[in-house]
C-alpha cells in the first residue's frame, strides 16, 4: 500500500475521533446541536465519505496498475517489455483488441474466438477453475456490477445455471417445536413446513455505441470505461429489484421478502435509536445473527443517522474500519450500503439486518458482453451490448433477514 493511502487512512481515523468528540460534547450537555455544531458535523461526515471514496480509488488504482500490463501481455502471449513504457504498450494492445485486431481470446474451455466476434464470458465464481482469469475485462465488469448492487456485497447465495428454464429451490417456512409431555403421555406431532421458491431468468440488457474515431484515437483507459458503464448499468437494473422487487415479472427483493423486526417510535421522523438498533439485531435468532454472512444494509444517505446512535455509555455503536477496503461495522457485523434501500422516513424500511446468504441470486450463463461492427454501419459506430439474465428471492422465511420500519407519525 502506498504512503498516500496510509496517510488517508490515518486522516480518516482522526476525522472519526473528531466526530465522536463532537457527539460526546453535545450528549454531555444534554442538548441539541447548535447551528455551528450541525455544520461541523455535516462537514465531518462529508469528509469521512470523501476519504472512503479516495482510499478505495487509490487502492483499486494501485492494484490495476500493478496487474494490468502483466495481464494484457499474458493475453497477447508477449514477454514483459524492457523498453516501451507500460502504458503505451497496454494502450496500443487495447486499441487493437477493441478494433477487432490481434489474436483471439479464449473465454470458455476449448473455444477460442476471433476478435471480430469478441465476447467476454465467464463465471462469477472461482469454481470454474481454469476458465477464470485473475485480471480481465470480465472481472472488472463484474466488480462494477457488485459495486452498484450493494446486496451482492453481503454474501448472498449465487446459483449459476447454463440455461434459463425456471428452477425450484426448497425453502423452510416453519420449524418443528417440542412440547412438554407427561410420562406415558401422547407425544404431539410437530412437523417442519416446507415450500418452494421459483427462480426465473429475467433479462436485463442495454446497448452502448462508440465511434470508430474514439476507438482508434483514444489514449485513455477505454476498456475500463466500457467495464464501468456496462457493470453499473446492469447493477442499477437488477440491483434495484434485488432490494425492492415485487416478485411479479421481476426478482423478489430482500426487503420485500424480509419480516418486520422493529418499528420505530413516533415524533422522530422515522429515525432509529440505540434501542431500535439493538432490538433489530437481537430480533434475528442466533444461528442467523452469528452467521458469517450476517450484515447491515442501508442507504448511503442514512449513514449519518446511524453514526449518531450511541449506547448507554454515550459511545457510538459505529465501529470505523482502519483497514483499506474493509467495511465499517456495527455490533461486529459489516455495514453495506445500497442506493435502493429506503431513506430514513416515516414508515420507511430504512435498515435491514440478517443472514443474507439466505437470499438466493440466480444468474444464467454469466454476463454476455458482445460487439458488432455492422449494427450501426451507416453511422460508423461500433455497438456493444451487455446482457444479464437472473432472478433473486429470500429462501428462508423464518426470520433470517429482518428490517426496521420508521414510526408512522
Amino acid at each position: 500500500m502506498s504512503d498516500l493511502a496510509k496517510s488517508l487512512i490515518e486522516r480518516r481515523a482522526n476525522v472519526w475521533n473528531e466526530t465522536v468528540a463532537l457527539l460526546q460534547s453535545v450528549e454531555d450537555a444534554a442538548r441539541d446541536f447548535s447551528a455551528e455544531e450541525e455544520t461541523t458535523y455535516q462537514r465531518l461526515n462529508g469528509e469521512l465519505d470523501s476519504l472512503d471514496q479516495r482510499i478505495k480509488t487509490i487502492v483499486d488504482g494501485e492494484n490495476r496498475a500493478k496487474d494490468a500490463e502483466e495481464a494484457m501481455r499474458g493475453i497477447l502471449g508477449q514477454e514483459p517489455s524492457t523498453s516501451a513504457p507500460a502504458g503505451d504498450a497496454t494502450a496500443d494492445a487495447l486499441r487493437k483488441m477493441l478494433n477487432g485486431e490481434g489474436p483471439g481470446v479464449t473465454v470458455r474451455a476449448g473455444r477460442t474466438i476471433g476478435m471480430d466476434e469478441f465476447r467476454t464470458l465467464s463465471k462469477l465464481t472461482a469454481g470454474a477453475g481454469a476458465n477464470t482469469v485473475k485480471i480481465s475485462f470480465y472481472d472488472r465488469l463484474v466488480a462494477h456490477l457488485i459495486e452498484v448492487a450493494g446486496l451482492m456485497q453481503t454474501g448472498p447465495t449465487v446459483i449459476q445455471t447454463t440455461s434459463g428454464e425456471q428452477i425450484q429451490v426448497p425453502k423452510t417456512t416453519a420449524h418443528s417445536t417440542a412440547a412438554l409431555t407427561a410420562e406415558a403421555g401422547t407425544i404431539s406431532a410437530s412437523d417442519p413446513a416446507f415450500g418452494q421458491v421459483a427462480l426465473n431468468a429475467y433479462k436485463y440488457a442495454f446497448l452502448m455505441q462508440v465511434s470508430n474515431e474514439l476507438i482508434n484515437d483514444t489514449s485513455v483507459d477505454l476498456e475500463g470505461y466500457l467495464a464501468m458503464q456496462a457493470g453499473r448499468a446492469l447493477g442499477n437494473g437488477i440491483g434495484a429489484h434485488f432490494i425492492t422487487g415485487t416478485g411479479s415479472s421481476q426478482p423478489n427483493g430482500v426487503v420485500t421478502a424480509a419480516t418486520l423486526g422493529v418499528t420505530g417510535g413516533t415524533g422522530v421522523t422515522g429515525a432509529f435509536t440505540y434501542d431500535n438498533v439493538t432490538d433489530l439485531f437481537y430480533s434475528v435468532i442466533a444461528p442467523y445473527r452469528n452467521s458469517p454472512s450476517a450484515s447491515w444494509l442501508l442507504k448511503d444517505s442514512s449513514l449519518a443517522t446511524l453514526r449518531k446512535v450511541k449506547d448507554s455509555q454515550n459511545r457510538p455503536l459505529w465501529e470505523p474500519s482502519l483497514t483499506a477496503g474493509a467495511p465499517d461495522t456495527l455490533f461486529g457485523k459489516p455495514i453495506v450500503t445500497d442506493p435502493n434501500v429506503a431513506a430514513v422516513a416515516l414508515s420507511a424500511k430504512s435498515l435491514v439486518f440478517g443472514d443474507f446468504s439466505q437470499y438466493f441470486v440466480r444468474l444464467v450463463d454469466g454476463i454476455r458482453f458482445e460487439r458488432s461492427n455492422d449494427f450501426a454501419f451507416s453511422s460508423d459506430l461500433v455497438t456493444y451490448r451487455a446482457i444479464l439474465r437472473g432472478d433473486g428471492n429470500l429462501v428462508d422465511l423464518t426470520g433470517a433477514v429482518k428490517y426496521f420500519a420508521g414510526g408512522a407519525t
